[in-house]
């Protein structure tokens, strides 16, 4: 007993320290936290949220992973989540491909580590907290745009990579429910699983389909404003066939200057890296005080806003900050 008594008095004098079950992420001798963000591809969009990610590391002073599933598919996404649990992640934070289908694998997770979600939620998960855009707002607000620029009345066709995604029925919702009344039919829904090639040909063979005399097509994910800008070039539909989409991929962003587009509704991907990333380090932290701090609906709100022509150039500016 003297000798362990002393022993431990001289690592003590030496300023070792034994690690426990701290979950900081902070410097000295405590257990390094593992954090992981997990996107629902590999788009353009989330090279920006990996930049949010990496800001929070620097002054979290903590480390998160990245995991892109290479093809957009559920299953890629479920073998990504089931290897962080596997390897003791202490927080994950998921952009989930398809809600419905994925409950347990996400509840199995929950029950292992701090599971939070981003941009695509699974409200009817056991995650934590939601972190992005509130989607049917969004819908409501790209459908807004669309009876502005379909004043008459019109058909439309709908793109998107999966409808089961939690964002993409949100927001067709939230548009369906804005040109309600409006004498706006949509005639076509197109899915493409991610393939940025199908997505363009999706676009190109409504377009080039005289008979279902479409005035107008709408792209819900990232990718499918650019696949809708390009489709527009090729196929000689530019100020016939109008365009309104979300978010800031470059190819959209072009498509606006160049006319190909009317109208993005862009959400802020760094934030929700960042914020994400800030979550998941507090709840793995300090899990009582990060708790608390969650918002009673258990939604963290990171906003949307409208870029057309008139201020593109000055939303370039600022996503040229983000992307730094």
């Amino acid at each position: 007993m003297r000798i362990t008594n002393l022993l431990c008095a001289f690592l003590i004098a030496l300023g070792v320290a034994v690690v426990g079950c701290d979950k900081s992420g902070g410097g000295g001798n405590a257990k390094v936290l593992k954090l992981a963000f997990v996107t629902n591809n590999a788009s353009e969009f989330w090279k920006i949220a990996s930049n949010g990610v990496h800001k929070y590391e620097g002054e979290g002073k903590v480390q998160v992973d990245i995991k892109m599933p290479p093809n957009g598919k559920t299953e890629e996404q479920n073998q990504i989540i089931e290897n962080l649990v596997s390897q003791g992640y202490d927080a994950i934070a998921v952009s989930v491909i398809s809600p419905k289908d994925q409950i347990q694998v996400l509840d199995r997770a929950a029950d292992k580590c701090k599971l939070i979600t981003f941009d695509s939620d699974a409200n009817t998960s056991k995650r934590l907290l939601y972190v992005g855009t509130i989607n049917y707002q969004a819908g409501q607000r790209l459908g807004e745009q669309i009876v502005k620029l379909l004043p008459n009345g019109g058909k439309m066709a709908v793109f998107v990579g999966t409808f089961s995604a939690d964002n993409a029925s949100q927001r067709l919702k939230g548009i369906e429910d804005s040109i309600k009344g409006h004498n706006i039919e949509i005639v076509e829904r197109r899915e493409d699983q991610t393939d940025r090639a199908k997505a363009r040909k999706n676009v190109e063979d409504i377009v080039n389909n005289s008979a279902l005399n479409v005035s107008l097509v709408c792209g819900l994910w990232s990718y499918n404003g650019s696949a809708i800008a390009d489709a527009l070039k090729i196929s000689g539909k530019k100020g016939k066939v109008l365009a309104a989409v979300f978010d800031e991929e470059d190819g959209t962003l072009k498509g606006i200057e160049d006319g190909l587009i009317a109208c993005t509704v862009v959400q802020h991907p760094y934030e929700m890296g960042y914020r994400s990333a800030k979550w998941m380090h507090e709840l793995a932290t300090d899990f009582d005080k990060a708790k608390a701090k969650i918002p009673a609906d258990k939604i963290d709100n990171t906003g949307v806003e409208v870029i057309e022509k008139s201020n593109v150039a000055d939303f370039q500016k600022r996503l040229a900050e983000w992307k730094k």
